[in-house]
């Protein structure tokens, strides 16, 4: 029997889960629960991402307390948000949640850039301003410090896979939510961050769900997988359909 430890953080709350596989049937047990909550401060309104860490942590714990041998880690979380990692491989500053009042009227700006129809042709996205686009080019506008100190942009399960494993690798789904990712070619919208006159350095390696980043730097060293990072994504996965069958998903 193999046993996996998923993680599902939501915008108000996340969760850890063990799902157990055996003869083609999954059972799954809840381990642990903890709640979601931005903090907001005078600059602006941020994710408490280190209670976040902690409580993933904590989540590894409850699943070693049973006794349980565990064959890999997933993490799926909301989409757009982002954490910047800087050469040292520490995170620059605190993520910013995707309601931060520094996006109002980013996308005017972008679209002063380059034209809506363009970013649409780039992207195929649904044009709003909680979109990581907008996110990054309001650091630019604002002169954010950390921007240019960047390594890498980590969507916000690819920075706990980071943390996990120390590699850093863009999952596709999460990689969809940004607004800089080309659908057709499965990779970077880099022209259209050229465009902007941001660093496209920091994008990292893009990479399908499903792909084995490493294993975790704390003993065991569980195996740890990109599974559908972004949480819409992988509760499209999950809908149990088979094959041709008629079935519809909606958001």
């Amino acid at each position: 029997m193999s046993h996996y430890l998923a993680f599902d953080l939501g915008a108000e709350s996340g969760r850890a889960v063990v799902g157990s596989l055996a003869e083609g049937r999954l059972v799954i047990t809840e381990r642990h629960r903890f709640p979601n909550t931005p903090v907001s401060v005078s600059a602006g309104l941020y994710w408490d991402t280190l209670r976040l860490w902690h409580e993933i942590r904590q989540g590894i714990d409850a699943a070693f307390r049973d006794g349980i041998a565990l064959d890999g880690i997933g993490i799926d979380t909301w989409g757009v948000d982002y954490g910047l990692v800087g050469s040292d491989g520490g995170l620059c500053a605190n993520p910013r949640h995707y309601r931060d009042p520094r996006n109002n009227g980013m996308m005017e700006k972008v679209f002063a850039m380059v034209p809506r129809e363009q970013v649409f042709e780039y992207t195929g996205v649904q044009f709003m301003q909680i979109n990581t686009l907008y996110q990054i080019y309001a650091e630019k506008v604002g002169g954010s410090p950390v921007l240019g100190s960047a390594k890498r942009l980590l969507n916000m399960p690819d920075l706990f896979n980071y943390w996990l494993t120390g590699e850093a690798w863009s999952e596709a789904t999460i990689a969809s939510t940004t607004q800089f990712f080309n659908p057709a070619t499965m990779t970077w919208a880099t022209e259209l961050f050229k465009r902007l006159d941001l660093p496209g350095e920091i994008l990292a390696p893009i990479v399908p769900p499903g792909t084995l980043l490493g294993k975790t730097l704390d003993e065991p060293h569980i195996p740890v997988y990109a599974t559908a990072g972004h949480d819409t994504a992988a509760a499209v996965a999950a809908v149990p359909v088979e094959g041709g069958a008629n079935w519809c998903y909606i958001s």
